[in-house]
């Protein structure tokens, strides 16, 4: 009887033994399927695209234009790098300086793009967060004298007692224009500048018929010549020389509080400039065509090429003090300047700097 005990006890402890060996040997390999379905290729790029999307920072910039002019801006963009320097891009086009700057201010902006003017009259008027330049990206007058005839041997003298469409008041294309007219000679008032016009109808206008010439930035320059109606004869920016045409700003309390938002900004602008500075026009059209697509890539590059010819952007994004005083030079010669403004109050170049380190 004891005997039997014995072996029931025996019997029993081997049971045990093979049910928890079963049980720890159903449990590890469920362990090891576990981890077998989260690796998954599908289920690890899932987690990748949250992981990404978390991270990135949602940021507002308005641009005074939309044109192939600020090429490496949207080079950055079609490429990502905006969104390698965990960005989350917004672009609104404000077509004009004063409608940028009104966005900026006003807090619908994050960032400004358009002529550094626009600073220095907030500055003037006394404003308590005034916005500051950190980056510049074009260093000449991105628009061009449009004719209604092929004029082989234009000279600016050619404009005398002409009808213009010209630009805004204090704009930077309206400055720069009068500017080259005084280089060569000409008062402003010799010619009949038409200002009434808004940015980014002029072009219409000139193909309904008015005016003898327009100013035009691209691709609306090119538009008109495909359309029969116009003849570019001549280019601002190769008669005015370097000039810090347009830069990006933003509110000094803005900079303050958010430094690694604007370096990874400028940091991803420097990329698009990179990229700019060495590839072919014909390159540079295919990447920037989705931006533009009522001009094909062969008008694109041919208006690229024409950007390129006359040296239109830097190779960094600092912007110098020798350009600064030279703006305030444009800006004295419109008579649109009372006080010249100082440099470091309304420049930082330690974004652009750091961009290129």
């Amino acid at each position: 009887m004891k005997k039997k005990r014995i072996m029931a006890a025996a019997f029993s402890l081997m049971l045990a033994i093979g049910n928890s060996t079963a049980a720890f040997a159903m449990e590890e390999e469920a362990s090891e399927l576990v981890p077998a379905v989260v690796e998954t290729e599908e289920n690890s790029f899932a987690a990748e695209i949250t992981e990404t999307e978390q991270e990135l920072t949602a940021v507002t910039l308005n641009e005074v234009a939309h044109s192939i002019f600020y090429a490496p801006q949207y080079v950055a963009i079609e490429l990502g790098y905006f969104e390698d320097e965990g960005i989350d891009l917004t672009v609104v086009t404000g077509f004009g300086a004063d409608k940028t700057m009104t966005a900026l201010i006003s807090g619908e902006a994050d960032i400004g793009f358009m002529g550094s003017e626009s600073s220095i009259y907030t500055y003037s008027g006394g404003a308590a967060d005034a916005p500051v330049n950190f980056a510049q990206l074009t260093q000449r007058a991105g628009n061009f004298v449009v004719a209604r005839e092929n004029i082989e041997d234009f000279e600016w003298s050619d404009l005398i007692g002409k009808d213009v469409l010209g630009g805004r008041a204090g704009g930077m294309p309206e400055m720069v224009f009068e500017f080259i007219l005084k280089q060569n000679g000409i008062d402003p008032s010799e010619v009949n500048i038409n200002q009434s016009i808004d940015f980014g109808s002029t072009a219409a206008a000139f193909s309904g018929g008015q005016g003898d010439y327009t100013i035009e930035f691209e691709p609306s320059a090119t538009a008109l010549e495909q359309e029969g109606v116009g003849y570019v004869v001549e280019s601002l920016g190769t008669a005015s020389g370097y000039v810090p045409y347009t830069a990006y700003c933003a509110k000094e309390s803005y900079l303050e509080e958010h430094p690694e938002i604007v370096q990874a900004f400028t940091n991803a602008l420097q990329k698009g400039m990179d990229y700019v500075n060495s590839h072919t026009p014909e390159e540079l059209a295919a990447v920037i065509a989705p931006q533009f697509p009522e001009n094909d890539e062969e008008t694109i590059a041919t208006i690229v090429k024409r950007y390129y010819e006359q040296d239109t952007w830097k190779e960094d994004l600092i912007f110098e003090e020798e350009s600064f005083e030279l703006l305030q030079d444009i800006l004295e010669s419109a008579d649109e300047l009372e006080e010249r403004v100082p440099y470091e109050e309304l420049v930082t170049t330690e974004f652009a700097e750091a961009a290129v380190e």
